[in-house]
C-alpha cells in the first residue's frame, strides 16, 4: 500500500508533470506563431513589467464585471498558490511538514470556491455572451484539481488516509492534466498565451498610461501589403489572438454586432485562430449576424477574406473602427489592428473596395477632398465672418483646422458659432484656406495607405510652411491624424480639440458664460476623441460651466457607444437589421435629456439623421455661445 510520506513526493511531482504538459502544448503552439512575420520586442522591459500589466492593467479591465474579477482571483489566485506550494513540497523539510500541508489545501480550498464561481456561469445555464464548446469543461477539470488537491493536502496535513489518498490524488491528477492538455488548443490557452501577450504585446505604449491607437504605417514598398493570410500577421499578432478567452465583452460591446450588421469582434478574432491552425476545435459562440458559416480552407498559407473564405468581406467593412471591443477585451487584443491590415489588403493588393466607397477614396487621391470639392470651398461656411487665413498674415498663434465637416451646411453653424467664440476671447487664429487638404483619416480606416501617405506628407509640408502655435479643431478625427498619426512621417504638432481649448478660455476668464439653467442635456461621447484620445473630462467641464442639467447615458467615456460614422462605415454602407445612430439616439432618450451635445462633425451628421428623434443635436460650441451671449 501506498504510504502518506511516498505521497508527499508523488503529489508535488504531479504538478511539476503539469507544468511539463503545459509546456509540451505551448512549445506546440508556439509552432504555428512561428508562422508569423517577424517583429521586433522587448522582452527584458516585457518581462519586467508583466506582473503589473497582469495585475493592473488587464484587472482594471476585467474589474468592470464584479462578479468576473472576484471569480477570476479566487480561482487564478487559488491556483496559482496551490500549484506553486505544491511544487515547492519536493523539497524534504517542506513535503514532511504537516502544517505546510494545511496551507495548501487552504489554497486548493480557495481555489475550489472560484471553480464553483466559474461553473455557475455556465451551468445549468451558459452565459450568452460566452462561447461554449470545450469551455464547458473548464469548470469541472478546475473543480476536479481544487477537490482532489483540497483532500489530498488535508489528508497529509492529518496525517491519515492512506487508503483515500491514491483516490484523492487521481482526483487532482485527472483534472490538473486535463488542464495542462487544454493548453494547446482548449481553454487553458488563453492562460499561457495571455501572459506571453502582455509580454510580447504589440502596443506596449498601451501599458503606459496614455492612449496608443496610431496605426503602425506600412511599408508600401513591402511585396505583399496588408494582410491576406495568417502568415503576413507578425507573430506577436498571432500570439495576440491566441490570448483571447471567449469571453464575449467585445461582443456586447461592438455597435455593428449590436445592429446586425454581419460583424461579430469575438468571431472574427476566433477566425483568425480557426485560419491559423488546422486542428482548432469548431467555434461554438454566437455567430456573425446573418447566419452565414464560416467556410475556407485553414492554414498559414491560406486566404483569410473573400466571399467563400472565413471571413466574409462584408464582415470587414461593418466595422466603424470604434475601438469598443479593444476598450473592452480584458485581454487586451487590438482587434481593430486586425481588421485595418486586413483592409489593406483588400484595397491596395486587390482594389475590393465595397462601391460606395470607391468615389470618395478616388477623390481623395485625385482632389484632395473626398467630395471632389475645390478646397477654396472649404471656408464658404463662414460667409460675413472675415475669417482669417494664415498665408497672408504670416503667423497667428492658433491655427484652427476645419477639417471635412466644414462643406456640410449644418456643421458650419457649428463652426461658425467656434468662430465667434474665438473672436470673442480675443484669440489670434487663422485658417489655411485652400491650403488644406483632408487628413487622410477615411483613407486610412478604408485600407488606403497609399493615399492616406500622399496626403499626409502634402499637409506636413504645407504646415511646414506657415508659423503658428498650436492647431485647434472641431473634429476628433482630424484630431487623431495630426495628433497621433503624422508624427510617424515627420509632422510633430501640438494639437487641441475645441472643447479642451474653451474650457482654457473659460477658466482663463477670456470667455464669460451666463448659466442655462433650464436646458436638459446628455453628452455622447465621439469615438475618436473619448478612446483614441482619452479625451472626456473637457466636454463635460464646458457643459458644466455653462450650468446645463447634465445627465450621462448609460454607455458613456471611454466606454460609450459608436454614433456609426467612423471608419468609413457611412460610405462602406453594408446593411444591417438596424442602424446604429437609431441605438444611439435610443440610448439618449432613455436620459429624457432635450438636448444631445456632440463634439464631433461625424457624430452631428449620424445622429442628426435619426428619424423621428426627440432631442435636438447641438454642438458644444453652439451651447457655449448661447450662454455667452445669455450672459451679456
Amino acid at each position: 500500500m501506498t504510504s502518506p510520506v511516498s505521497l508527499t513526493t508523488v503529489f508535488p511531482g504531479l504538478v511539476w508533470a503539469m507544468a511539463a504538459l503545459a509546456l509540451v502544448q505551448v512549445l506546440r503552439r508556439a509552432a504555428l506563431w512561428r508562422a508569423g512575420a517577424a517583429a521586433s520586442v522587448p522582452w527584458l522591459s516585457g518581462l519586467a513589467s508583466l506582473p503589473r500589466r497582469y495585475l493592473v492593467d488587464v484587472h482594471h479591465v476585467v474589474a468592470r464585471d464584479g462578479y468576473a474579477s472576484r471569480m477570476h482571483a479566487v480561482v487564478a489566485g487559488g491556483m496559482l498558490a496551490a500549484s506553486l506550494l505544491t511544487a515547492l513540497a519536493i523539497l524534504p523539510p517542506l513535503g514532511g511538514f504537516r502544517p505546510y500541508w494545511g496551507v495548501v489545501a487552504a489554497a486548493f480550498g480557495v481555489m475550489a470556491a472560484g471553480s464553483l464561481m466559474v461553473g455557475a456561469r455556465r451551468y445549468p445555464v451558459k452565459k450568452p455572451r460566452l462561447s461554449a464548446g470545450r469551455f464547458q469543461i473548464l469548470p469541472v477539470l478546475l473543480l476536479a484539481y481544487a477537490l482532489g488537491g483540497t483532500l489530498t493536502a488535508l489528508l497529509l496535513a492529518l496525517g491519515a488516509g492512506a487508503i483515500a489518498l491514491p483516490f484523492t490524488l487521481a482526483l487532482a491528477a485527472a483534472g490538473g492534466l486535463g488542464l495542462a492538455f487544454e493548453v494547446r488548443h482548449g481553454p487553458m490557452r488563453h492562460a499561457a498565451a495571455g501572459a506571453l501577450h502582455l509580454v510580447a504585446h504589440p502596443r506596449p505604449g498601451r501599458f503606459a498610461g496614455r492612449p496608443d491607437t496610431a496605426l503602425q504605417p506600412l511599408d508600401l514598398d513591402a511585396p505583399r501589403l496588408g494582410a491576406e493570410m495568417p502568415a503576413d500577421f507578425t507573430w506577436n499578432r498571432l500570439l495576440s489572438y491566441d490570448a483571447c478567452v471567449s469571453c464575449g465583452r467585445c461582443e456586447t460591446a461592438c455597435p455593428a454586432f449590436a445592429a446586425g450588421q454581419p460583424l461579430n469582434p469575438k468571431k472574427l478574432i476566433q477566425d483568425l485562430v480557426a485560419g491559423l491552425s488546422p486542428a482548432e476545435p469548431a467555434y461554438a459562440g454566437a455567430p456573425y449576424p446573418g447566419g452565414r458559416d464560416a467556410r475556407g480552407g485553414r492554414g498559414a498559407l491560406i486566404e483569410l477574406v473573400g466571399p467563400e473564405a472565413r471571413i466574409h468581406p462584408d464582415t470587414l467593412w461593418s466595422c466603424t473602427t470604434c475601438r469598443a471591443c479593444v476598450e473592452e477585451c480584458p485581454m487586451m487584443i487590438e482587434h481593430v489592428d486586425a481588421v485595418v491590415a486586413l483592409r489593406r489588403n483588400q484595397t491596395l493588393e486587390l482594389g475590393a473596395l465595397p462601391e460606395k466607397a470607391v468615389g470618395p477614396v478616388t477623390e481623395l487621391r485625385q482632389a484632395g477632398e473626398a467630395g471632389g470639392r475645390p478646397l477654396a470651398a472649404r471656408t464658404d461656411f463662414a460667409a460675413g465672418l472675415d475669417l482669417p487665413v494664415l498665408a497672408p498674415r504670416g503667423r497667428a498663434d492658433v491655427l484652427l483646422w476645419l477639417g471635412e465637416g466644414a462643406y456640410d451646411l449644418r456643421y458650419g453653424r457649428s463652426l461658425r458659432a467656434l468662430v465667434r467664440l474665438l473672436r470673442q476671447a480675443g484669440v489670434d487664429f487663422a485658417v489655411l484656406g485652400p491650403e488644406e487638404r483632408d487628413t487622410g483619416d477615411l483613407a486610412r480606416r478604408l485600407g488606403d495607405e497609399a493615399t492616406f501617405q500622399a496626403l499626409a506628407r502634402a499637409n506636413i509640408a504645407t504646415l511646414a510652411a506657415h508659423d503658428f502655435g498650436r492647431i485647434v479643431t472641431a473634429d476628433p478625427h482630424a484630431l487623431h491624424a495630426l495628433r497621433n498619426e503624422y508624427p510617424a512621417f515627420g509632422g510633430h504638432y501640438a494639437v487641441v480639440h475645441h472643447t479642451a481649448f474653451l474650457l482654457e478660455l473659460i477658466r482663463a476668464g477670456r470667455l464669460t458664460p451666463g448659466r442655462l439653467a433650464d436646458v436638459s442635456v446628455t453628452y455622447h461621447d465621439p469615438c475618436y476623441l473619448a478612446r483614441y484620445n482619452g479625451e472626456t473630462e473637457a466636454p463635460r467641464a464646458v457643459l458644466d460651466a455653462i450650468g446645463v442639467s447634465r445627465v450621462e447615458m448609460a454607455r458613456s467615456g471611454r466606454r460609450a457607444m459608436c454614433c456609426g460614422g467612423g471608419g468609413g462605415a457611412p460610405v462602406s454602407d453594408v446593411p444591417g437589421e438596424r442602424r446604429i445612430p437609431d441605438l444611439r439616439m435610443a440610448q439618449a432618450a432613455e436620459t429624457g435629456a432635450g438636448i444631445v451635445a456632440v463634439a464631433c462633425p461625424s457624430c452631428t451628421a449620424m445622429l442628426e439623421g435619426v428619424p423621428d428623434r426627440k432631442a435636438e443635436i447641438r454642438d458644444i460650441a453652439e451651447l457655449l455661445l448661447q450662454a455667452v451671449e445669455a450672459g451679456r
